[in-house]
């Protein structure tokens, strides 16, 4: 690359995902749009991803679309040592000298992955009525536990 900056766009979908080994992530649509600048003995490279992903509700197990909105921010270096110059907000990468390429694919599938909340539900009334149906029902709610349960005896102190 020359000195100075180049833009870099592409796509990721479920398909990057599953090559990933991500159970969790079922399908996705995510523009992730990268600028590398080129310096003497470093690179920034600034990058942002947008779009959705598509998970399980933790609620009633149905598909659940969940939009993406993330980015990084790396100082790639060349060398063995790193140095203890402060990257301020940038995460510090460091490549072997003469590398020729950076893969940024484990960025993408971290920073997104971490993008998303916790807990992962449809908003209220949009889940599965026969799973919310199963899940509020008296069977299953008051269901005394077995007697050899360790939860047998804290039956007594909701009384």
């Amino acid at each position: 690359m020359a000195q100075g900056g180049t833009r870099f766009n592409w796509r990721a979908d479920g398909k990057f995902f599953g090559n990933s080994g991500n159970s969790e992530i079922l399908d996705a649509d995510l523009e992730v749009n990268v600028y590398v600048e080129k310096a003497s003995r470093f690179f920034g490279v600034d990058a942002t991803i947008s779009g959705w992903v598509k998970v399980l509700c933790d609620r009633c197990l149905e598909e659940l679309r969940l939009p993406v909105s993330t980015g990084f921010c790396l100082s790639v270096k060349f060398g063995e040592n790193a140095e203890t110059a402060d990257a301020g907000d940038r995460e510090i990468v460091m490549l072997p000298d003469g590398s020729q390429e950076l893969d940024l694919s484990q960025f993408v599938y971290d920073y997104t992955c971490i993008s998303l909340p916790m807990r992962r539900v449809h908003p209220e009334g949009e889940c599965n009525p026969e799973a919310l149906r199963y899940l509020n029902s008296e069977e299953t709610a008051g269901a005394a536990p077995a007697a050899g349960s360790p939860f047998a005896a804290l039956k007594d102190i909701l009384k």
